[in-house]
């Protein structure tokens, strides 16, 4: 599917581009939603009929709490309309999860769902959900054209892997985006940089997880785990951020402006403070439509808490209907209580450096509960990383080490502020003309072997295509 969906973005692009410019402005969301059902098609030929049944349900539901506003018929559609969408995801990501966990508890012998899970199911099922109650909340208005509802739930760049975007923050792009070649130029070079994240780091060092999590576990040495640890932890931040940068570019290109979701996640002093950078576009959906309708911050510090862990347990589900995940999501919701409670107070007075070892070494246990879903596996990795399956250090991590430092520095500093600080000098010193220039060079290059990566056809999985 992703190869496929690559390949089939790069070969039809350019023909939607020129499409998409040539046609008045009144078609402009048909070439959209036209182009985006056939790529969605591509992949999910299947599948492209229960993201046409959810928009279709949503934009039912939407017009009737408009019609109704005021009444208890309002709340009743608004209902309907989260209940269709809970109900999709529920069967397709967590049914066989469900009786699997009830067949294992009880002994029951009931027959496994066998249904495979349509390609970002749980992004567009939030996307759509935040557009009814938006709408019922009179924090944006109805969207009374089908095609482009159909834009709203279906755009190509960031259907299958987020950012989640909701209603409210492109509502009036809908109908009303500005097209222009500056923002065109900012889309394709943000496209460019996602591109090569993606495809030139996420994939590379990913091969050297690849490597560590399929040998013999039980007999890895400390350096060993750490290092596949630490190549996982990027390869899953260059993956996830990668894609959202093309999806942001992408949308720039199509007069477009989604939010960010990622902003160095890596540099945060605080588990607070990760989570205000990763994943952006979901953090702020489960605190707008979970964490303040629960109450919030309002109410005693004992509602406070359960508001933090009944959200945290959500975000560990929503990752994955896996125990692993379950654990991952109660594993956050304990360390951010913790710091909500008094650590965090604590961690002000110390050292930034202290600050971010702190979280960086919480995070990086964290991946380890996310990376395996057979926990047993996942202890087994957690006691070579402290050195008590083969000690500290053994050639195939040496080898490794040496093989991979390269990457790991470009990776490191590629997830840091570091050339965007680098960047700001340039421009600082140097004219415009010639920042265009190497900006264009720049493109250029990543994009000559971010394509020839691609042709290649080397390993090129989309970790969060399976959320």
């Amino acid at each position: 599917m992703v190869f496929s969906s690559l390949t089939f973005l790069f070969l039809f692009l350019p023909v939607v581009l020129g499409l998409y410019y040539a046609v008045p402005r009144a078609l402009k969301n048909g070439v959209l939603f036209v182009f985006s059902l056939v790529f969605y098609a591509w992949g999910e030929p299947i599948y492209v009929c229960l993201m046409l049944f959810s928009t279709a349900v949503d934009y039912c539901c939407g017009m009737a709490v408009e019609k109704r506003r005021g009444t208890p018929g309002a709340k009743l559609w608004l209902l309907l309309s989260v209940c269709v969408n809970l109900a999709l995801l529920g069967l397709f990501k967590y049914g066989g999860f469900l009786i699997e966990s009830v067949n294992g508890l009880f002994g029951a012998g009931i027959t496994p769902l066998d249904l495979p899970l349509p390609i970002g199911i749980s992004f567009y099922t939030f996307q759509t959900m935040s557009y009814t109650i938006d709408v019922y909340r009179g924090e944006a208005r109805v969207q009374r054209n089908i095609v482009s509802f159909g834009v709203y739930v279906s755009l190509f760049p960031q259907l299958i892997a987020g950012p989640i975007v909701r209603y409210r923050t492109i509502a009036y792009q809908l109908n009303n985006r500005e097209h222009g070649i500056d923002g065109f130029g900012d889309g394709a070079k943000r496209f460019a940089l996602g591109l090569g994240k993606k495809v030139l780091l996420a994939n590379n060092i990913g091969l050297l997880w690849d490597a560590v999590s399929g040998s013999d576990i039980g007999q890895l040495s400390a350096l060993g785990a750490w290092l596949g640890l630490a190549a996982f932890a990027l390869q899953v931040y260059f993956d996830f951020s990668g894609y959202s940068d093309m999806a942001i570019g992408l949308g720039r290109m199509f007069g477009f402006d989604f939010l960010e979701n990622f902003n160095y996640p890596y540099a945060a002093r605080s588990i607070t403070e990760f989570w205000r950078r990763w994943h952006i576009s979901l953090g702020t959906w489960f605190r707008d439509y979970v964490y303040i309708p629960l109450g919030g911050n309002r109410g005693s510090l004992a509602l406070q808490l359960r508001n933090v862990a009944i959200v945290w347990l959500l975000t560990g589900l929503w990752h994955g209907a896996s125990w692993n995940y379950l654990l991952w999501g109660a594993y956050y919701g304990v360390l951010l209580i913790v710091e909500k409670l008094f650590l965090l107070r604590l961690l002000e007075r110390a050292p930034s450096f202290v600050r971010r070892l702190y979280t960086l070494s919480l995070v990086m246990l964290s991946w380890v509960l996310f990376a395996f879903e057979d926990m047993a596996q996942g202890a087994v990795f957690l006691r070579a990383m402290f050195g008590g399956c083969a000690g500290f250090a053994d050639s195939a991590a040496l080898y490794q080490l040496l093989s991979y430092l390269p990457l790991f520095l470009i990776c490191v500093a590629a997830a840091t502020p570091l050339f965007s600080k680098l960047r700001a000098r340039l421009e600082a010193k140097c004219s415009h003309v010639a920042m265009c220039v190497g900006d264009a060079a720049a493109v250029a290059v990543v994009m000559v072997f971010s394509v020839a990566y691609l042709i290649s056809g080397s390993y090129n999985p989309f970790l969060y295509f399976r959320f």
